[in-house]
């Protein structure tokens, strides 16, 4: 008789389900391949049924697989609170933290925030990965998500940091001299391209300087605040990116129809973990909005 499924098999079906191919989940599990390969097999002769679909991307969770990983995701939470509560508060965590952002936030609110969390933990891993779309944190893209918008998405645990206010920017060097009239609409600018079509600041421009065409498009809110700052034109962007830097002007006091709010998202399953705790409460106490 074969027998049943048990915890190590299910840990190293959910390693399989974060990471979607073999040697990612070797390496999440601290295994080899082959180890990986053979629960999967075990797992679905076992059970009669298919827990991955395979293609050359990968391994993609069937809906029972899924199921079975959100099962394996509880069962490390309480392992993981178990160890919690043998351990003093103040013990380093250590393991793999996916965060999920965008190079905006990454750049001026994420990286200068991380040096402490590291010195902290220094077993602690992170992967952060900036993109504009959102992670789908239910199929396990990431396990931390820091974005701009201005509500969470229902499935997921949200917590608000604080509202993002942006404005208009010119190079310093470009500025006009105090007391000279400056017109928005004769300046050359810089604004994000297609990929971002509803963003606050093309709503805002498309609304107030209609007739205005961006003589340079770029695929993010920081390379246009990189492009303002070379002196290319002007463009619209967050208060805290500009904050650090003395060779850029507000055009313009904060813009409240580009306000947005900052939130932290972790999935309700995984939040518990503990060096998921760490990390999203490191940032929520050390990210910095101007």
């Amino acid at each position: 008789m074969q027998r049943e499924l048990g915890t190590a098999d299910l840990a190293l079906l959910l390693a399989l389900v974060r990471a979607g191919n073999l040697t990612g989940a070797a390496q999440l599990a601290g295994v080899d391949g082959s180890t990986v390969f053979r629960a999967v097999q075990r797992a679905e002769r076992v059970l009669g049924q298919r827990l991955f679909e395979r293609s050359r991307q990968g391994y993609r969770a069937t809906e029972l697989g899924q199921r079975l990983a959100e099962h394996a995701e509880r069962i490390e939470a309480e392992l993981e609170r178990a160890r919690a509560a043998a351990r003093s508060p103040e013990a380093a965590v250590s393991g793999l933290v996916r965060i999920s952002t965008t190079d905006t936030l990454l750049n001026g609110l994420l990286l200068p925030s991380l040096r402490a969390l590291c010195q902290a933990h220094p077993q602690l891993r992170l992967e952060i990965t900036a993109r504009n779309e959102l992670a789908n944190l239910t199929q396990r893209e990431a396990d931390v998500a820091l974005r701009a918008t201005t509500r969470a998405p229902a499935h997921l645990v949200g917590r608000q940091l604080g509202p993002i206010r942006s404005a208009v920017f010119i190079a310093r060097a470009a500025a006009p001299r105090k007391g000279r009239a400056f017109e928005l609409s004769a300046a050359p600018w810089i604004a994000v391209d297609e990929a971002l079509p509803e963003h606050p600041s093309v709503r805002w421009r498309r609304k107030h300087l209609p007739r205005v065409e961006p003589a340079l498009r770029l695929n993010s809110v920081q390379t246009v605040f990189d492009a303002v700052r070379q002196g290319l034109g002007v463009g619209i962007a967050p208060l805290f990116l500009a904050q650090p830097f003395d060779d850029v002007v507000a055009l313009t006091p904060p813009l409240p129809e580009c306000e947005t709010q900052l939130w932290l998202l972790t999935h309700p399953e995984s939040r518990h973990l503990r060096r998921i705790q760490a990390v999203a409460a490191h940032i929520a106490r050390t990210v910095e909005l101007h």
